[in-house]
């Protein structure tokens, strides 16, 4: 009989070893924020979209040609002067495929470019500018280019 009771017992914690990481991973991929970007992708669109916070929350615009002033009206970023904190890249693949942001107005300052397969960035604390500037929160204008040579990761 103690042989049974062990033999349940090993197999009862072998159980629950199988079953606990599959729980696990299903918890740190499902309702989480960093899936937010790839719950929200629009598909390839032609536009260019950034968010006010982390993981593609906080809606500020999108636009599907240049802005070479995204405090101003009428580019697509109005009022998102220094308030980004991730972006998405839904531009068709070819030609003008590559977002390149900029420090300053009018394409200024330092740059980083996101591809089109690249999708999004979560979280741009973790990129900085080509002159070392921080990109989170201190976007001010992109465009659209067929070449680069600084990317985001």
């Amino acid at each position: 009989m103690r042989k049974i009771g062990m033999s349940v017992a090993a197999l009862g914690l072998a159980v629950a070893g199988l079953v606990a990481p599959a729980t696990a991973a299903q918890a740190s991929t499902s309702g989480t924020a960093s899936n937010h970007c790839n719950d929200i992708w629009p598909g390839r669109n032609g536009n260019v979209y950034a968010y006010d916070s982390t993981y593609c929350y906080g809606y500020l615009g999108a636009a599907a040609g240049n802005d070479s002033d995204w405090n101003a009206s009428g580019g697509g970023f109005s009022g998102a002067w220094d308030r980004a904190e991730s972006v998405i890249n839904a531009g068709y693949t070819g030609s003008y495929s590559i977002v390149k942001f900029s420090y300053l107005t009018n394409y200024g300052g330092g740059y980083n470019c996101l591809k089109a397969e690249e999708f999004f960035v979560d979280n741009l604390s973790r990129n900085t500018f080509s002159d070392g500037n921080n990109m989170a929160n201190n976007i001010r204008s992109h465009q659209w280019v067929n070449s680069c040579d600084r990317w985001m990761s």
